[in-house]
């Protein structure tokens, strides 16, 4: 039931400190929705509170890392999808990262479907399940609220990661003032808009890492980066989170090779977390 929508698997959990997850190698996007208490979410390279009605929406191929926060109990519910190279992917180039969502609908749906899982087993029952857990996920990645000009803005943003973009030719592309456009991106998005730039071509670069043999300066060129060494620096640092362990490539990149050592790939301790 789950697999046509490449759903591998779904879950309700509920956790307390100590608990810390780490993945550095993610193939998988990666949906959580907190329903109680808070915990910290590791979203482009620096530590979030994900709290009761808000979720975030991890794409494959960046460092996913939680952890839960001491004297709070965590209690959230997931969706997990594994993309097929061929299909589009969940979380697009106007997806948030993280937003306010109400998790009710979703665990519902989850809990609907472990029961007939464990019980009746009546296939149409699984089957409406699968598409309700599908579609509150799609509601949060694909949001119909959003203005026209700020989805098609992202479309072309995606589509030309190279071209030189500045705030003042987003907000021109998307006919908006500059204010306007880092309020509709803050609302929308959970960035800045030149943060949603950064973040786009980090997660196009983690992508062609793990999925080609271009050389590093190569995937610089192509995402808008004409210093393979700032292009290295912003990867280990920046919006990706961290790097695919893909092995060496050809060209200047001794802070990409360090990181896929494994010398690099830790993730921040989370003693600075915003309140």
């Amino acid at each position: 039931m789950l697999s046509q929508y490449q759903i591998i698997h779904v879950g309700i959990h509920e956790t307390t400190a100590p608990m810390k997850i780490v993945r550095t190698k993610q193939t998988t996007t990666y949906f959580l929705a907190c329903f109680g208490g808070k915990g910290l979410v590791l979203i482009d390279g620096r530590w979030r509170v994900c709290g009761a009605g808000f979720a975030c929406l991890l794409p494959a191929h960046t460092l996913n890392a939680f952890e839960a926060i001491p004297g709070s109990r965590w209690q959230f519910c997931w969706v997990c999808y594994q993309r097929p190279d061929e299909q589009r992917p969940i979380a697009g180039s106007t997806s948030p990262v993280m937003a306010r969502f109400d998790p009710l609908p979703l665990q519902s749906a989850i809990l609907g479907l472990m029961y007939e899982c464990n019980g009746p087993g009546q296939p149409t029952l699984m089957q409406e399940w699968a598409d309700l857990i599908h579609a509150y996920v799609l509601r949060f990645a694909q949001p119909s609220d959003q203005p026209d000009q700020l989805r098609m803005l992202w479309e072309r943003v995606a589509a030309h990661l190279a071209d030189p973009w500045s705030l003042a030719k987003l907000a021109h592309e998307a006919g908006y003032s500059n204010e306007h456009l880092r309020r509709l991106c803050r609302r929308q998005l959970g960035r800045s808009p030149m943060h949603q730039v950064t973040y786009l071509r980090m997660r196009r670069a983690t992508e062609l890492l793990a999925s080609t043999e271009l050389t590093i300066e190569a995937i610089a060129h192509e995402v808008g980066y004409h210093n393979p060494f700032v292009f290295s620096n912003a990867l280990r640092n920046g919006s990706a989170g961290g790097l695919p362990n893909t092995g060496a490539r050809n060209g200047p990149q001794p802070a990409i090779t360090a990181s896929r050592s494994g010398k690099n790939t830790q993730t921040p301790e989370p003693s600075h977390v915003p309140d």
